[in-house]
């Protein structure tokens, strides 16, 4: 019998389809959700972003889109385990929701989030501008091209299981670190496939997706591949703004640069595109990265 395909797309649905807990109730809204398996049997922090953004918008009227985040990674996740969120419903006012969101695992927390939440409204308009002389994504290489032919649990990871397609412009750092050590960079990433139309989905999943290379411009400044032997990096913490509309299965230009590093703690701010050229949303994360000595 032949195996069926695997369908990260599928996966990624699955992790933000939480539960109620069978209806629980603390002074929290209750929700459980499952983690993606990974080589490293830890939590990948955008999957917990994104299950907590949808954990706190079921908790608002549909007419309230999340337009910020803000969150801490306490501690590491364990892929194997359910991840139980705590929902506090900090403020209702006339445009604006407040939720205060903990992930808990053992009983303890593993991220602390606070969102924030708008009705539509008329305002002030203008965006940065879009970067000039970016190659269309259908022109660069995916992940599997670069990787597919690796018989490794983390290639596999990259090329097979992620729900996005992230095409570098330019250099990728999976194995090595080319001349060019500024600390910037932009990729194009997309769904592997169509989403549902709920815009929920799309907010979540667009957390989901920002933290696969936001620490990449920290580690390309200093000359450091992903394998770099020795290194240890884990995301501390973590905010982004959702500005307009966004649609993840479609394309969307990925811009990233690092302004500083210092104490074992790289910063990155990231902006997202549309290919219509509509700045979508904005990010920022900063990151522990600890080098072994001898290579600092």
């Amino acid at each position: 019998m032949t195996e069926a395909a695997h369908d990260p797309l599928a996966d990624l649905l699955g992790l933000l389809d939480l539960s109620d807990a069978d209806g629980a109730r603390t002074d929290e809204d209750l929700y459980v959700g499952t983690s993606q398996k990974r080589p490293s049997q830890r939590v990948f922090g955008g999957q917990v972003l994104a299950q907590t953004l949808v954990a706190s918008s079921r908790t608002v009227p549909e007419t309230r889109a999340v337009h910020s985040m803000h969150g801490y990674f306490l501690r590491a996740g364990d892929a194997n385990q359910p991840i139980t969120f705590g929902v506090q419903r900090l403020r209702d006012g006339r445009s604006f929701s407040a939720r205060r969101v903990h992930a808990y695992q053992n009983g303890e927390p593993i991220l602390s989030m606070i969102a924030s939440f708008q009705e539509p409204d008329d305002g002030l308009d203008h965006q940065a501008e879009f970067p000039e002389g970016i190659p269309d994504p259908e022109s660069l290489p995916n992940a599997a091209d670069l990787l597919g032919s690796l018989d490794h649990p983390v290639a596999r990871e990259w090329t097979v299981e992620r729900p996005f397609d992230v095409r570098h412009v330019g250099s990728n750092i999976y194995f090595s670190v080319d001349d060019d050590r500024r600390p910037q960079q932009a990729v194009w990433l997309k769904t592997v496939g169509a989403m549902p139309d709920d815009p929920v989905l799309h907010r979540a999943a667009l957390a989901f997706a920002s933290d696969y290379t936001l620490l990449e411009p920290v580690l390309r400044r200093h000359g450091m591949p992903w394998r770099s032997a020795g290194v240890s990096i884990a995301s501390l913490d973590h905010a982004m703004w959702w500005h307009r509309p966004v649609r993840v299965d479609d394309w969307l230009l990925y811009v990233s640069d690092s302004p500083s590093a210092s104490g074992a703690r790289g910063l990155s701010l990231g902006k997202f595109f549309n290919r219509s050229g509509e700045l979508v949303a904005s990010v920022a994360q900063e990151g522990m990265i600890r080098v072994p000595r001898e290579k600092l």
